[in-house]
């Protein structure tokens, strides 16, 4: 397995372009050239700089938080919404053998 910032991810980061990002190299270009600098102290991105930095020089270990933190900031303005119509919960809705 290649090592350093050649280490590849288990599944490749879909970027808004519709680029693919394979490796940890691409994935700092990636936000290297689209980041712009006025927002390169916010801490999503510096986050992602960090987790894919420690990826590099540390291990395998550190892919996950890599690229979790590489979609966070790729998504960074992007608002989470709450869907009503979503799937229900079944929590508590289970019916007891002794409420029959």
């Amino acid at each position: 397995m290649p090592d350093g910032w050649q280490r590849k991810f288990d599944e490749p980061i879909e970027t808004p372009d519709g680029n693919q990002l394979r490796t940890l190299r691409e994935a700092v270009a990636y936000l290297a050239k689209t980041v712009p600098k006025s927002e390169r102290d916010m801490p999503a991105v510096t986050t992602a700089a960090e987790m894919l930095t420690y990826a590099a020089e540390r291990g395998t270990a550190w892919m996950f938080l890599a690229r979790m933190a590489t979609l966070k900031a790729i998504h960074r303005h992007e608002v989470r919404q709450f869907n009503p119509d979503a799937k229900e919960h079944h929590w508590g809705r289970r019916k007891l053998k002794r409420d029959e």
